[in-house]
């Protein structure tokens, strides 16, 4: 029985495999790549999106490695796959400390592994912070534009947490030609504020920029609000400051009560993914018991299956999906690959012969 599995047809008529050479990215060469490309990361990313509504991709729960000793840090486990053009398996795996700020190191690091999907070989391990924040700002790029079509593309923003993320949302606003009469920032590192208000002026911005007191007089005098903080828990609980109706970019997930949500027009990445690990959007569904407020995802915004009002303020809310990481580190690979520049270790698989 066992000779006769081992010899069976459907393996005797499969393709010869063979191990993909196995390479090690860094980040200053995943820079490279993205650099001044935003424009052709937001429209994989929007694509990705189209191939993850369309069923093409698997994306289960992430991961959440939690330290009793250290609660307000812990590491992400995101396993995805992606069909469509891109055709790869893999994961990432982030790190979220907060305290590092403090001894001016950035909070966030991550790898990313791409595998092949023909024999399961991992193809490459990438640095993972740079692409992580360009997915994260391609899709805040892509959802500003999107969700402000036939209400105007808004003239004041404020970036509510200015760190990494803030500025690659900010980079990649401005790449798609996106401009502001005005910019308000706040944080509650006054150092953040100071340096995020310098990127800004070496940008080149023309908005006149203003350091904020707290976040009501940012949120009160913005037309589209972009959270980027570490909370971890709603911080924001009045809906009068919401009153003007802005288009809301929340991508640190946990800083709304769900009260500001349940008054809002609401659009996530992934409804699934979105309402669990105590986010405001899950928040929100264990207030009301049911998932009624929530009016669709940005993929169903693109295909026109949801049209959008200007009564509310809009939020949107993206989980983050494990798919977008893959898709812009498997175009990074590409694009290396394709100039030579993979920095191959060609010893890493060193047992291939089954009996040695």
């Amino acid at each position: 029985m066992m000779t006769e599995l081992a010899s069976s047809p459907a393996a005797a008529a499969a393709e010869p495999k063979t191990v993909p050479p196995f390479a090690v990215i860094s980040g200053t060469q995943v820079q490279q790549v993205l650099q001044g490309r935003e424009k052709e990361v937001i429209e994989l990313v929007e694509q990705t999106y189209r191939v993850h509504a369309a069923g093409d991709t698997v994306n289960p729960p992430s991961y959440f490695l939690r330290f009793p000793d250290r609660p307000t840090s812990r590491i992400i486990a995101l396993p995805a796959s992606v069909g469509g053009q891109v055709e790869v398996d893999g994961i990432k795996w982030v790190s979220s400390f907060p305290d590092n700020v403090a001894s001016g190191i950035p909070r966030a690091s991550a790898v990313l592994i791409l595998n092949d999907q023909a024999t399961g070989y991992p193809l490459a391990c990438m640095e993972g912070s740079i692409i992580s924040a360009s997915r994260t700002a391609a899709s805040a790029a892509a959802a500003a534009d999107w969700l402000s079509r036939g209400r105007g593309r808004p003239r004041r923003i404020g970036f509510l947490g200015v760190g990494l993320i803030a500025r690659y949302i900010h980079t990649f606003l401005k790449a798609t030609d996106w401009s502001f009469d005005e910019i308000g920032v706040f944080d509650l590192s006054g150092e953040s504020e100071e340096g995020f208000k310098g990127y800004l002026e070496r940008s080149g911005t023309g908005a006149r920029v203003t350091v904020h007191d707290g976040p009501e007089q940012l949120i009160r005098s913005s037309d589209l609000v972009v959270f980027a903080t570490v909370a971890g828990q709603p911080h924001v609980h009045d809906t009068t400051w919401f009153a003007h109706k802005p288009l809301v970019l929340h991508v640190s997930l946990r800083d709304l009560a769900p009260e500001i949500l349940l008054a809002s027009t609401n659009i996530l990445d992934d409804v699934d993914h979105c309402l669990k690990a105590g986010t405001s959007a899950h928040l929100a569904e264990q207030k009301v018991g049911n998932r009624d407020f929530v009016d669709g995802t940005l993929a169903d915004v693109m295909e026109g299956r949801v049209s959008l009002t200007d009564d509310r303020p809009i939020v949107f809310s993206p989980f983050g999906l494990g798919v977008l990481d893959l898709a812009v580190g498997k175009y990074v690979y590409d694009e290396l690959a394709g100039s030579g520049q993979l920095r191959v270790v060609e010893d890493f698989f060193s047992e291939l012969r089954r009996y040695g």
